[in-house]
Formats: structure tokens, sequence, C-alpha cells
């Protein structure tokens, strides 16, 4: 096969070999003189004075303490994160005596919410699944009403979530009055 094709064929390594041994001139075209340019790069790291300071003037050392530093607050930023957000344990009642029971608010514990939605379908033997809110969020929503229950197995699965931090709201369709 022409030799401009090797790159897409899947023995590569094999053409390249082949070309290298029976037609250099060929193989230097398409793929550069690679022992040449090994040679320049090492000859240039060898060469390079340690005392020049990478990045505008700044020394390795400090853009490793930057960099940590930023760390640092990023984590610093997500422990705030957690510790004010809320999880949301939300009963709403459908028709006169069925209802669904919504949690919001799991995954910023780091809490993977489809494993969390079997969890509670095989412990409460009923449907649960993971769907979207109209803000687009996920959220789990649970056939039936086990809001108390949730809260109490919420607090004993996942311990990273403070007991502070979970709300329990009951939402009651309005009676229609008839005026």
């Amino acid at each position: 096969m022409p030799p401009e094709y090797c790159e897409f064929s899947g023995t590569q390594n094999k053409c390249k070999e082949w070309l290298l041994d029976n037609h250099e001139d060929v193989y230097v075209q398409l793929y550069g003189d690679v022992e040449g340019v090994t040679e320049k790069v090492a000859k240039v790291a060898i060469e390079g004075d340690s005392t020049t300071a990478p990045e505008g003037g700044r020394s390795g050392r400090t853009f490793v303490k930057d960099k940590s530093a930023k760390l640092e607050a990023k984590l610093e930023r997500e422990n705030q994160k957690k510790q004010s957000s809320r999880v949301i344990v939300k009963r709403v009642e459908r028709t006169k005596r069925k209802s669904v029971t919504i949690v919001h608010g799991l995954e910023v514990f780091d809490v993977d919410l489809k494993k969390a939605a079997k969890m509670f379908a095989n412990r409460f033997a009923c449907g649960s699944s993971v769907a979207k809110n109209n803000q687009n969020q996920d959220e789990i929503v649970v056939q039936g009403d086990f809001s108390d229950d949730l809260h109490d197995l919420i607090l004993a699965q996942w311990p990273q979530v403070p007991e502070d931090n979970i709300d329990l709201v009951e939402e009651t369709k309005k009676k229609k009055t008839n005026s």
C-alpha cells in the first residue's frame, strides 16, 4: 500500500519500521526527522539555565505554592457549599389518598442518585426513579408517603449529610370551595 496510507491502517508501527528500513527519505518527509528533533530537545534541556524562572518570572516553587493555595481555596468553597446546601424531602399529594415523596439536593453530597433511587425502591417496595424538575435539576421521586422513613434512611446511609441540612416539607393540594 502507499506510504501515505500507513497512518490509517491497523499496522502503523510495522509500516513505519518498513518505511524507515527501505525508504528513509520518504519516512523523513512524512514523519520528520525524529532523531534530530530528540537531539535538539536534549541539547536545549541541557543548555537551559536552571536559574531562569518559568512563566513570566515566577519560580517553580511559588508556582507550586500558588497552585496548592488555589486547590485549598477550591476545597474550602466546596465544603462551604456542602454545609450551606439543603436536602429537601417533600411529600406531594397527588389524588385523594395517593402521594409521592420527592428528594432533592442529595447530589451535592456526592450521592449517586440512580443507586439511591434503586435502594429506596428496594427498601420500601415501591416505584422510585430519578427525574428532572422544573428547574432542570435531578431529583428522586418515590411513589408513596415515605418522608419520615427517608429522613432516617438518608441519615443512616450517608453520614456526610448533616441532619440539620435535611428539611421535611409537606405540600398539599388546596381543596376546592363551592362558592
